[in-house]
């Protein structure tokens, strides 16, 4: 068991300085980029920032997360993609569960936690508009 972890943990890290590595730039990037526009869209409709919505509007929660998956989900995709092709090459095999670790950590998780802060950012100084949910 500690061999597969050993071997899981140096794949990952390998991953930056091999073929394909521009992506660990772009994919952030672009999630980042991504997350903002519709955090800019959530303060200008009064929504409550992204990841506190998620945790505490469960009635919304299902709309939002359908809202979120339709920004990210082609990138995460492409993450995926990308993910595999570098297996084929460097790895000469698949690993799934190392792809979807790359695909949640270079996708999900710069728009999971950049949305809700991009949302507070144009809102700040505002007064609060009526019915506002946060």
């Amino acid at each position: 068991m500690d061999d597969i972890i050993a071997r899981f943990w140096q794949e990952i890290t390998a991953r930056p300085d091999g073929p394909l590595a521009m992506r660990f730039y772009l994919q952030p990037l672009m999630a980042t980029l991504f997350a903002v526009r519709d955090g800019l869209k959530d303060a200008r409709a009064g929504k409550p920032p992204y990841f506190y919505g998620l945790l505490t509007h469960p009635e919304q929660r299902r709309e939002m997360l359908r809202d979120g998956w339709g920004s990210v989900g082609k990138i995460f995709g492409i993450a995926i993609v990308l993910d595999l092709l570098y297996q084929f090459i460097v790895l000469k095999g698949f690993r799934p569960v190392e792809t979807l670790v790359v695909a949640i950590v270079l996708a999900l998780v710069p728009y999971i936690l950049l949305r809700g802060p991009a949302n507070r950012l144009a809102r700040t100084g505002d007064p609060p508009a009526p019915g506002r949910l946060s």
